[in-house]
């Protein structure tokens, strides 16, 4: 699969949550690789934020992206709506220190996504695989987020709040295809006992019933029920009725439990990756989930690459048959025996390591090890393979060592070892010349990477 981003751009305007400001936010197509980043275009030197994790400085009522001193908030409900639809490579423009909030959901955005539309790009998508349990947990809180390996992207997600309006709710989003029509149009909500304290705090002043549903659930004299909706700037209320107030019918019964989904949507945007994996929220909010998020950013930064995910049991893309077709080498000197994956710019082969290997007769006798010269060469010819692959008759072609650089023997390679090979362009091919990164793995752990240059020559 390949990156993507918006086919053009699209704006949309209106007041913010916290500010009350009249915002413009601009949504521009950016190039492969650029990720989701956001610029202040109303300071001087309009500075940009990556929206990453590592990023986040507060997560009150909203969550909040610095770099230095500069801020822009409420970005989790953009943020979903265009990992919803798929979208890698975003710049938002924006003339305040938030986005603003709208209806307080995400259908807007989703609209204009659908009208602008979205534009395949070259580069491969970039996804961060769940291989094992990975849990966060608040117990201060009852919050916890856990995801557990899947092939492909879904979210469950219960709220429990002391409440007899709003107590137990569950929604859950299976397919991200749908994240439009069953979560992105879900608003924000906020109980009238959280009223007063978020008003003194600065941070509603631009909310109201047409982007938030209020929720009035706990007893109180009516004369301070009465100064509250003066507050909120909404009809007065009769003390005993309890219920929803909010000027637009409920989408769902649960649409609570759906925008905490859009919510938990949003934060995962952080990761910088689209994610497979199933996400299970118990009384998420943006603290749990973006300690989640950070977590995740924490395992990349300390592995530029996962580790492929190898099925022994799925069909190779090439066996070894298809890669004698279209290799020269031959016994001992052929060292990939299948393809288990390839995109546009990279290919992803497997190696298993025998103790009837012949080098290890004198390489070394009592302690056999995979000679590192020979774990690159295992990389350049599942390179090789790549190259070839975009070729007609590519039996007619061999590849041949230009340059390697920046070779790194992590771990040793040993029988019984499998290797698997993760190679990619790092530029085009230009005149039969191709500069490529190599990563081997065993497992989890990479035991050898390098970049070589590559030469493809026709045979004689």
């Amino acid at each position: 699969m390949n990156q993507v981003t918006l086919k053009a751009p699209f704006s949309v305007s209106g007041k913010g949550l916290h500010t009350g400001l009249e915002i413009e936010a601009r949504f521009l197509p950016a190039p492969e690789n650029h990720g989701y980043k956001l610029k202040r275009v109303d300071l001087e030197d309009q500075p940009v934020i990556d929206a990453l994790a590592e990023n986040v400085v507060a997560t009150n009522r909203g969550t909040v992206l610095a770099r230095g001193e500069v801020k822009i908030s409420t970005v989790e409900h953009a943020l979903a709506a265009l990992y919803a639809a798929g979208i890698d490579n975003c710049l938002i423009e924006v003339n305040a220190p938030e986005l603003p909030i709208l209806d307080g959901s995400a259908r807007e955005y989703c609209e204009k996504i659908s009208e602008v539309g979205l534009e395949e790009q070259k580069a491969d998508k970039d996804f961060y695989y769940v291989k094992s349990k990975i849990e966060v947990r608040d117990d201060t809180t009852g919050a916890s987020i856990v995801v557990l390996p899947d092939e492909d992207f879904s979210v469950d997600v219960k709220i429990d709040f002391p409440s007899n309006v709003l107590n137990n709710q569950y929604a859950t989003l299976d397919r991200i295809e749908d994240f439009p029509a069953e979560i992105g149009a879900s608003r924000t909500f906020v109980f009238v006992r959280e009223i007063e304290p978020l008003v003194k705090g600065n941070l509603i002043k631009g909310g109201d019933l047409d982007n938030a549903i209020v929720i009035y659930d706990s007893p109180m004299e009516q004369s301070e029920l009465d100064r509250l909706a003066d507050l909120m700037n909404v009809p007065h209320k009769n003390v005993s009725d309890f219920g929803y107030i909010n000027n637009v019918p409920l989408t769902s019964e649960n649409e609570p439990a759906r925008h905490k989904l859009l919510d938990v949507l949003g934060d995962i945007a952080l990761i910088g990756r689209p994610l497979k994996g199933k996400v299970i929220a118990t009384r998420p909010g943006h603290s749990i989930n973006t300690a989640f998020s950070k977590k995740i950013r924490r395992e990349i930064k300390h592995q530029d690459i996962q580790a492929p995910i190898y099925n022994p049991n799925k069909e190779p893309l090439m066996d070894n048959n298809r890669i004698r077709e279209m290799l020269p080498h031959r016994y001992p000197f052929l060292l990939v025996d299948k393809i288990i994956d390839k995109g546009t710019n990279y290919i992803v082969g497997v190696k298993n390591i025998t103790a009837n290997e012949p080098f290890f007769q004198g390489h070394f006798p009592q302690e056999p090890v995979l000679p590192g010269v020979l774990q690159v060469e295992a990389m350049a010819q599942t390179g090789g393979l790549l190259v070839l692959s975009g070729l007609d008759e590519p039996e007619r072609y061999s590849t041949y060592f230009m340059k390697i650089d920046n070779v790194k023997f992590r771990q040793k390679v040993v029988p019984g070892d499998t290797l698997i090979f993760h190679v990619s362009f790092m530029t085009e091919l230009r005149r039969g010349c191709a500069m490529m990164k190599g990563y081997a793995f065993v497992g989890e752990k990479i035991v050898t990477e390098c970049e070589f240059m590559a030469q493809i020559i026709k045979n004689k």
